[in-house]
């Protein structure tokens, strides 16, 4: 579970918030808001989950968030959970009191603390009503509450107790009787217990639980309400139109508009909770993780539709909750750990295969663990256990209990290679839930392995940490085994990764937590003498920050990725100091980090996968703070091409796009940037990497001279040029921001000369204003980037690399581009003679204006004359056209001609067919003939009107 740092606010439909306080509440169960005076609220504040602390009740505040009164406490141990205000009778609440404690091995549910109370006074004073006749006595655990508004007096409290069940009260709370034992209301009280009033109907009451629940009968009896996912959680009823609903669940969020009878997707909302990550070798590679209360899922990091859909990933298993491993030399090989969404006990894992969509179960110990304590069961499994391969051997694959396992045939048999490595405390080893409701999920189970590497420097040496706080090591393939914990890591940490460095084979990293114990300190180590002793690196690392997961970079040495609980942090000097990671990353649990190449890849625990596409300056940047000592430009990384398919963002609105493989559908909203670009952004679909060279550079301080970037060829020939001081075309302004700056070039040559827009009437506007293209690609080879500003100059070289599933050699890359810079240069001639039309047109019609009557051959001969150029520019341009894709009604143009020859030519990595030559020749051929005819339109007759018309002192005709 995550945790919070109190309250915020939003008084712009949630643009922005404001922090209120209420720090150390950490979680929250329920705010409701005066229905009459919004500056009045209350909070109910369970408290921390892992330990006692004093903020724990309610809180009310009477000025919008200013200020904050404890109105209900009941005790340290105690906090408040649910929180109902009765509409017609904003005095009145109801405030539940749950005791409850959670560590790493067991979840208590209930106490002597847990209560209900009501206030009548806006909650200046408050009663128990728990204690009233009819409802449960004895031990309570979790409570819901819910006051009805549509029947004043009438309250429904979901309780967890010896008696359990859904009680109602018909006097506000009085009195109170059973209306219904159905333990299908309460199945996992300390998960779900939520209840919800129908704000329209007295009778119609809604339960939130694995299952939705409704009842339209007072709560006598219940029918199930489908939702696109299980576990639900909370509800939202519209007080004014019942059928109006928001219903949240482990999947998401979901509208409904009839009442619950269905809803919308939850696959609109990038809220995965991933666990665990892998990445394979494909290009692009994908990325594997499982998520909580879902499939297994890999998604690759680019796709050729411009965004990454649905239909671009696939399902490798129904692990939800544990590691996962794809076979490092076939992708279709996935396997993941799978413990509450597969069969086979605690320690469920799958082998799936991706060619027969068929999943293989391979648990070690395949035995039904359901209900039973841990101590009763041969093998321990956690809900997260390590699953990997050998570094060193594709055929071996490790997987962790208590014991650490090996197989050598795919999982089809297992050998214990070490033996019990946890502290096996009985105290640790027994059921969760608590002295009212067992639960026996597996979630608790407790004294495993947590994580484990194999060394890639020496096979067999083993390293394995464990979710109690003890670290060991074989070195002789799990012969022997040595405990090699660091000294001060305190007793029951839970050691979360152990990374070891490519550059030294006994330098070791170490990151563990310890906040299910309350404690929210960074624990980070590390040894550079293969465990014999170890330091901890947490230098400057803020408290407050758990540390889930440690990574080392292979390419630079010392530098150092954590993943904490918002975020990640790194470190350039292995580990003295430390700072955020930021480039848009929220706010998130990140719970594995994964290096590929030069990405930085981050499973988060809600805000799904993500990518930082080029670590390449954090592996450039000097130590020093010194900012004169940063390079100006850092080295670009190799880049590969990638083709996007052709219909790829065709259609470019906001709102639904259906572009995407026509019919896959992306929700997009235009986002203004501070620079005056902008840029679309995805709310339902992946975002593909930048489609280009990624160029960093870094600035002193906010320029005030120019920063001009230019890219040249192998032969020194610029290609392309960019400047900060762009200002009719803002994409392609360079920032100009005081540190790091990037820009992404798109591997383009320079784009066809456009046609002037300012000489199109009214007609011909359309065309005119038609989406600007793109230049040919650039081949694959070597380009040069040069950049300058203020004095300070430098030079990089970018190394440019064909997609390597492409068979296409660099001859045929070459001829391609070849063909294209050909075509584009004809292109620029076939606009320049259109404008050129276009001047003499409007030259001539101001011409026929002016002349005297007494030159009415002249007259005659200028419209003859405009005539003939109408004609030549009707061929080179569908002139007829009356809006963009009114394109049907007439022959098409040369300049058509022309751009659908270049899309032929560019839509594949392949050298062109020889027919594709054959018409490009034609093409041009016949645009150089209405060149010619042009030309001796101007030699002849418009040579020839020059000549009369000047006589007459009127102005030539400049052509």
């Amino acid at each position: 579970v995550s945790f919070g740092d109190g309250v915020y606010k939003s008084s712009n439909g949630g643009e922005s918030w404001i922090h209120l306080g209420l720090e150390e509440t950490r979680h929250i169960g329920e705010i409701r808001i005066h229905p009459e005076n919004s500056d009045i609220a209350y909070v109910a504040a369970l408290g921390h989950a892992f330990g006692e602390n004093p903020e724990r009740g309610v809180y009310r505040t009477t000025d919008g968030g200013k200020h904050w009164d404890l109105i209900l406490h009941q005790s340290a141990r105690a906090g408040a959970v649910d929180l109902s205000l009765d509409p017609t009778n904003p005095r009145i609440l109801f405030a539940s009191i749950w005791e409850t404690k959670r560590n790493f091995w067991n979840l208590s549910s209930g106490g002597p603390d847990s209560a209900l109370f009501r206030s009548t006074d806006s909650g200046d004073s408050w009663q128990e009503v728990s204690t009233h006749p009819g409802f449960p006595q004895g031990m309570k655990g979790k409570i819901g509450v819910a006051v009805s508004p549509a029947k004043p007096g009438r309250v429904w409290a979901l309780v967890e107790a010896e008696q359990a069940g859904l009680y109602r009260s018909e006097d506000g709370g009085d009195s109170w009787s059973l209306v219904s034992p159905n333990r299908d209301l309460l199945h996992r009280p300390w998960y779900y217990t939520h209840v919800f009033a129908d704000p329209c109907d007295r009778n119609t009451v809604y339960i939130t639980n694995l299952q939705m629940w409704k009842s339209t009968d007072g709560g006598t009896s219940f029918q199930e309400v489908t939702t696109p996912h299980g576990d639900n959680h909370d509800l939202w009823i519209d007080p004014k139109n019942n059928q109006r609903m928001v219903q949240g669940n482990d999947g998401g969020a979901n509208v409904s508009f009839n009442g619950g009878d269905t809803w919308s997707t939850i696959y609109n909302q990038m809220t995965a909770q991933l666990y665990r990550l892998d990445i394979d070798n494909q290009f692009p590679y994908r990325v594997y993780g499982t998520q909580q209360d879902n499939t297994s899922i890999s998604v690759p990091s680019a796709a050729e539709w411009g965004v990454i859909t649905m239909s671009d990933c696939t399902l490798p298993g129904t692990g939800e909750s544990g590691f996962i491993a794809v076979h490092p030399e076939n992708p279709n090989i996935v396997y993941s750990g799978a413990v509450g969404s597969a069969p086979g006990g605690n320690g469920a894992l799958q082998r799936y295969d991706h060619r027969t969509r068929q999943i293989q179960m391979i648990n070690v110990w395949p035995e039904e663990s359901t209900g039973f304590a841990p101590k009763d069961l041969k093998y321990r499994f956690a809900w997260t256990f390590p699953v990997a391969f050998s570094p060193h051997d594709t055929n071996t694959i490790y997987a962790g209990g208590n014991h650490l396992f090996r197989s050598r045939n795919e999982g089809q048999s297992w050998e214990a290679i070490s033996p019990d490595l946890s502290r096996n405390e009985s105290e640790t080893l027994g059921l969760s839930g608590g002295a009212l409701t067992l639960d026996g999920a597996g979630a608790e189970q407790y004294a495993t392995l947590s994580t484990f590497v194999e060394s890639p420097h020496r096979p067999g040496e083993l390293w394995v940490g464990t979710d109690d706080g003890l670290l060991h090591v074989s070195r002789d393939d799990g012969d022997k085994w040595q405990k090699v914990t660091p000294k001060d890591l305190p007793e029951w940490s839970y050691i979360g990764a152990v990374e070891i460095s490519a550059h030294k084979a006994d330098t070791i990293y170490l990151s563990a937590t310890r906040y299910k114990l309350d404690d929210y300190n960074p624990y980070l180590y590390r040894s550079q003498d293969g465990g014999k002793s170890w330091q901890s690196i947490n230098g400057n690392f803020p408290t407050g920050e758990i540390t889930r997961v440690i990574r080392s970079d292979a390419i630079r040495p010392g530098l150092l990725f954590v993943g904490t609980e918002t975020g990640i942090f790194y470190s350039l000097d292995d580990g003295q100091q430390w700072s955020r990671m930021r480039g848009g990353l929220p706010v998130a649990p990140v719970y594995d980090l994964k290096i590929k190449d030069a990405d930085l890849v981050a499973a988060t625990h809600g805000r799904s996968f993500w990518i930082l596409d080029d670590i390449t300056p954090l592996r450039e940047m000097p130590i020093s703070t010194d900012r004169k000592v940063i390079p100006l430009l850092f080295t670009p990384r190799p880049t590969y091409r990638l083709k996007l398919q052709w219909a790829a963002g065709v259609f470019d609105g906001d709102g639904k796009d259906y572009s995407p493989a026509f019919g896959l559908t992306g929700t997009t909203y235009r986002q203004k940037q501070p620079d005056g670009t902008t840029v679309r952004r995805h709310l339902d679909v992946g975002e593909n990497p930048p489609g280009g060279a990624i160029i960093y550079y870094w600035l002193k301080s906010k320029q005030e001279s120019a920063v001009e970037l230019s890219i040249c060829d192998k032969t020194g020939v610029m290609i392309e040029s960019f400047s900060s001081a762009e200002t009719e075309k803002p994409e392609r302004r360079l920032p100009a921001n005081s540190g790091l700056n990037r820009f992404v070039w798109n591997l383009s040559y320079q784009a066809a000369k456009p046609l002037d827009p300012s000489l199109a009437t009214r007609d011909y506007e359309p065309l005119a204003q038609e989406p600007k293209g793109r230049g040919p690609a650039a081949p694959p080879g070597r380009y040069d980037i040069r950049i300058s500003v203020g004095g300070r100059s430098a030079t990089a070289s970018l190394l440019l690399l064909k997609d390597p599933r492409v068979d296409a050699t660099q001859a045929d890359l070459d001829e391609q581009f070849e063909l294209l810079q050909e075509l584009t240069a004809k292109r620029s001639e076939l606009h320049t003679h259109v404008d050129r039309i276009r001047r003499m047109k409007r030259q001539l019609d101001d011409l026929i204006q002016k002349l005297p009557k007494g030159l009415r051959r002249a007259v005659s001969s200028a419209i003859s004359i405009r005539k003939k150029l109408e004609v030549i520019e009707n061929t080179f341009v569908d002139t007829r056209r009356e809006s963009p894709r009114d394109e049907l009604r007439h022959p098409a143009g040369l300049d058509d001609t022309l751009g659908g020859m270049m899309w032929c030519v560019t839509m594949s990595d392949t050298a062109p067919p020889a027919q594709t030559r054959e018409v490009s020749v034609e093409v041009v051929r016949k645009i150089d003939g209405e060149i010619r005819k042009l030309n001796k339109l101007v030699d002849g007759p418009i040579a020839t009107l020059n000549a009369k018309v000047g006589k007459a002192g009127v102005p030539a005709i400049i052509a």
